[in-house]
């Protein structure tokens, strides 16, 4: 895979008046700005070593980066990091590093915009479980922590009012409930290892892919599927089965399910894709229908798809695939594909984390 050409931000420059997809290379540590609408690339940035996610916040006009990773890959690195790059989302400026000290491997990234308030999730340190940090979106100060009694806490997602928190935990068979209004830990559904995380739009349910990819040499998972989470209860009231292991689950504005799971040929993988008895292939975005939840598409993807997301309408999705170092723009009124987007990197790890950046409104 290349390293794509870099170019150097510049505050003379604006990128206000467009909608843009924001593309994080793992390995590449850049940050790759689409035209949402031409998908035309419009710049690249650089950020510490090894980002992961992403996450706008439309009320500053920032993007968030968490670099959870010196290098390498969760279970299988040299060093984690600790930084939060914090992107001016006009000019592609950076224009701060927050240091999460003492905490480690920031991960998922959710914001509160009525709060004001980002929530970050953070692995474990050797005097503390893992956990969500919480910080002040004016001040970018550090507000507090919520213990999530896991080590690997990855996605974190929040309810539309603010009141509870949801983190997926890797191998802990359970998916941890926060009180944010209290700032503690409230409790735990029982699930079989948890990977991506989405809440619906009005807040009723949560969904949690599950279970955990094993990349350790195991059998693969049995029952791979999203589990259907009613929030007022905390019960799991479904589960929509797949084919293959899910790793990323978006929610659309519309409600719709986005799941993107992984396929596998026989062969030997790479350290990422090092699983029995075979390797990895071009995944797969599985559509769920709002309400019904019925399957209404399966479209073909790069290769390990990680990070989804949505267009503000919801008609338009976006698969980042980590080894094919693609991002994949889908129809999902159909679905069917509508452009393949390449993202350089330097390594096996690629395209990772999608923030939607809507253009400023004057």
């Amino acid at each position: 895979m290349n390293s794509p050409e870099r170019n150097t931000a510049s505050s003379d420059v604006s990128f206000a008046t467009r909608d843009q997809l924001a593309v994080v290379s793992q390995t590449g540590c850049s940050i790759t700005f689409f035209d949402a609408v031409t998908h035309e690339r419009l710049d690249v940035v650089d950020v510490p070593a090894e980002p992961h996610e992403l996450c706008f916040d439309p009320d500053h006009r920032v993007l968030y980066c968490a670099s959870s990773y010196v290098h390498g890959y969760y279970g299988m690195h040299e060093a984690r990091a600790r930084q939060i790059t914090v992107i001016d989302a006009d000019t592609h400026a950076v224009v701060d590093v927050l240091d999460t000290a003492p905490d480690h491997a920031p991960h998922g990234l959710a914001l509160d915009r009525a709060r004001g308030l980002l929530y970050v999730s953070v692995e474990a340190t050797d005097t503390e479980p893992g956990g969500v940090i919480v910080y002040d979106t004016a001040t970018r100060e550090r507000r507090g922590r919520i213990p999530v009694m896991a080590g690997g806490p990855h996605w974190v997602e929040i309810t539309p009012d603010g009141r509870r928190g949801y983190t997926t935990n890797k191998e802990a068979p359970f998916v941890s409930v926060l009180d944010l209004e209290r700032g503690e830990f409230a409790g735990r559904i029982e699930v079989p290892g948890s990977e991506g995380l989405a809440v619906s739009p009005d807040g009723a349910h949560v969904y949690v892919a599950a279970p955990k990819g094993d990349f350790s040499g195991a059998e693969p998972a049995a029952d791979p599927g999203v589990r259907v989470i009613e929030t007022a209860t905390g019960e799991i009231v479904r589960t929509l089965p797949t084919e293959g292991v899910v790793f990323p689950v978006h929610t659309t504005v519309t409600g719709a399910v986005l799941a993107g799971e992984l396929r596998m040929a026989r062969g030997e993988g790479g350290k990422l894709g090092a699983q029995t008895n075979g390797v990895l292939t071009n995944g797969v975005l599985t559509v769920f229908a709002p309400g019904s939840l019925e399957v209404v598409g399966r479209v073909e993807v790069g290769v390990f798809p990680l990070t989804v997301t949505s267009s503000p309408d919801g008609r338009t999705g976006y698969v980042s695939a980590v080894m094919s170092s693609t991002v994949t723009v889908v129809d999902l009124t159909a679905p069917k594909v509508l452009a393949t987007l390449d993202v350089g990197s330097k390594g096996e790890a690629g395209a990772h984390g999608l923030a939607y950046v809507t253009a400023a409104r004057g």
